[in-house]
């Protein structure tokens, strides 16, 4: 490349002594710019600062390439390869040190956010800065081929019409992008919250671009296109304000008139009696004779959204239920069935005490 020898060996301890510089040059540039920092943002943790470390040596690579360059007077073919290199190496710089900026910005606006808006923080945040890193790069991308001379124009057309037929290629990807979108925005869950999807139940773990992972109940990860998770039927089970109480108690078929008031009295005083149960006017009544029991609606709300909770009290009020029945004198229902013994005198009488079905 016209270039004599002795050139070659500057530019090579040129670069050993631009990246030995550099390294120094960023440590002290953190160290006196920390106390500055520390006054705007006195939470930020130091570790966040070394973030900045890899960006600024790189820019000062940069720099320095730039200025070794023109200090060598180096031959024109070398020297344009060269100052492309440089200039691709300070737009990465730049790239890199406002995707650190992006980061520690979000994480100091979570911190902010705090526990009232946490959904919001796990949700939203990591989605947008995804979004705005892949603006960074676009945009770096651009601003590289611009300075090496390319028409900006031109490319953005040529950006234009392959565009089109990227979209027609890529139609599922870009409806996940959207349905990524929809999600965030709408916000039918968050990020950590429990809920059904389909036939399937689970807690969100990560809403990205392409797709939602969900973590099952089986402990299995579920990925699920966000163009398919959009549209599906979700049910927010962390977005309960109280928890139902309701089953049906039934009762064998000779229990008294008598013994089923008894207990709609006892089994409604147990539920108003609890301080975590909510009753209607009829939180207990009877609903009907079926073929082998009198039955029972029981129907109460327990004022909880913890589910570990909420099966302590139930369990609390069956066996409070169960020992109200049998204070009555009655006991459940179960499936019988009579035999009847049919004789050559006698006739036809049923055996007295019917047998359990099998």
């Amino acid at each position: 490349m016209d270039t004599p020898i002795w050139c070659w060996i500057a530019l090579v301890m040129l670069i050993a002594a631009v990246a030995a510089v550099s390294r120094w040059a960023s440590w002290l540039a953190l160290v006196a710019v920390g106390p500055v920092l520390k006054r705007i943002a006195p939470r930020i943790h130091p570790a966040l600062l070394t973030a900045f470390v890899g960006p600024l040596r790189l820019l000062l690579v940069a720099i320095g390439m730039r200025a070794g360059i023109e200090w060598l007077g180096l031959a024109a073919p070398l020297r344009l390869y060269l100052e492309r290199g440089a200039t691709l190496l300070l737009f990465c710089g730049l790239a890199w040190l406002s995707m650190a900026v992006t980061d520690s910005a979000l994480l100091r606006l979570r911190d902010m956010l705090g526990a009232k808006h946490q959904t919001f923080a796990q949700s939203v945040l990591p989605l947008a800065s995804r979004a705005l890193k892949i603006i960074i790069l676009t945009l770096t991308a651009a601003a590289i081929l611009s300075n090496w001379g390319y028409n900006a124009t031109t490319i953005v057309a040529g950006l234009g019409v392959g565009g089109v037929a990227v979209a027609l290629a890529a139609q599922k990807t870009i409806e996940n992008l959207f349905g990524g979108v929809a999600v965030i925005t709408d916000r039918p869950v968050a990020v950590g919250e429990f809920c059904r999807f389909g036939e399937r139940v689970g807690t969100v773990e990560d809403i990205g671009l392409r797709s939602t992972r969900i973590r099952t109940l089986d402990r299995t990860l579920v990925i699920v296109p966000n163009g398919q998770f959009s549209t599906m039927t979700l049910e927010n089970f962390s977005k309960r304000d109280k928890m139902w109480f309701h089953f049906m108690l039934n009762l064998r078929r000779d229990t008294t008139p008598d013994q089923v008031r008894q207990l709609l009295q006892s089994i409604t005083r147990a539920l108003t009696e609890h301080p975590k149960a909510e009753t209607g006017p009829l939180p207990v009544r009877f609903v009907g004779v079926g073929t082998y029991s009198l039955d029972l609606e029981v129907f109460a709300y327990i004022t909880t959204r913890d589910g570990d909770e909420f099966l302590k009290i139930q369990q609390e009020l069956f066996l409070r239920i169960l020992d109200e029945v049998e204070a009555a004198g009655t006991a459940l229902a179960v499936p019988t069935q009579a035999y009847y013994s049919i004789g050559p005198s006698q006739g036809t009488a049923p055996v007295p005490d019917p047998l359990p079905a099998r």
